[in-house]
């Protein structure tokens, strides 16, 4: 399962994410939905302070987990998707069009979602014929990882860091380290259970995309709202995505 974090200041001036820490209100909205966060197993969290707050207000104890770093996007971290759009049009607009590209000196959309593809994949153990991986940001059905968001067919360009409004805290080059993919292989084993994850939206969007074997262009078309819960189940090769349920509605409507 999936978690999107909460609401900051980046997400609300639509800027291009350093690494921000939650506002007020988004601590408060984190606080409020606590109640309606699902049980699981294992619980890892992005490495960005928005994540990790996120987790905190939510009331869980989780593990950073490199390979959750949100969108690296090099030279635009921090500054206003208006203000890049006019310095730099041809540049942004090869990043909106072209997968392989990263004018802003950072990780490219294509390899974004190979990094989060390779996690996801990694969480399930073998040839497990169930089992869940749950991340904040998306939702799903059993044997899913699980992320709250919402999927929309908006045509708009997204925030810097392909999120809403954010790409969120940035690990240098926005790799994994060489063994984190052979780190988190198999943390559910073979016989399944849940995982849970506050990880940003760009990450979500990216789970998604990779679950499906969608078009890397699908990329902007999901949307993915604060405190949503999105649930992938399966396996590698074979996920199933259940998207868009805030923290704060029913578990069981």
């Amino acid at each position: 399962m999936l978690v999107s974090p909460a609401m900051n200041a980046a997400l609300r001036e639509a800027r291009f994410d350093g690494d921000a820490p939650l506002d007020r209100a988004g601590e408060r909205s984190a606080r409020a939905a606590a109640s309606a966060v699902p049980k699981a197993g294992p619980v890892l969290s992005g490495p960005s302070e928005r994540c990790l707050g996120t987790a905190a207000a939510l009331g869980l104890t989780t593990t950073p987990e490199p390979a959750l770093t949100g969108w690296d996007l090099g030279r635009w971290s921090g500054r206003r998707l208006d203000e890049v759009g006019a310095a730099e049009p041809s540049a942004v607009a090869a990043w909106l069009g072209d997968p392989s590209a990263a004018p802003h000196g950072g990780e490219s959309l294509r390899e974004l979602v190979e990094r989060v593809g390779r996690w996801l994949d990694g969480t399930v153990g073998g040839e497990a014929p169930g089992g869940s991986t749950e991340v904040p940001g998306g939702g799903g059905a059993s044997g899913s990882t699980k992320v709250p968001s919402r999927t929309e067919t908006s045509s708009d360009a997204q925030v810097p860091g392909g999120t809403e409004t954010s790409g969120g805290a940035q690990v240098p080059g926005g790799r994994e380290t060489p063994d984190s993919t052979e780190r988190l292989g198999g943390v559910l084993g073979p016989g399944g259970g849940s995982l849970l994850a506050v990880a940003e939206p760009a990450v979500v969007r990216s789970a998604v995309v990779h679950a499906l074997a969608l078009p890397l262009e699908a990329f902007w078309r999901l949307d993915v709202a604060p405190l949503a819960l999105t649930e992938l189940s399966g396996r590698a090769g074979r996920w199933n995505v259940r998207l868009g349920r805030p923290l704060t509605a029913s578990r069981d409507s």
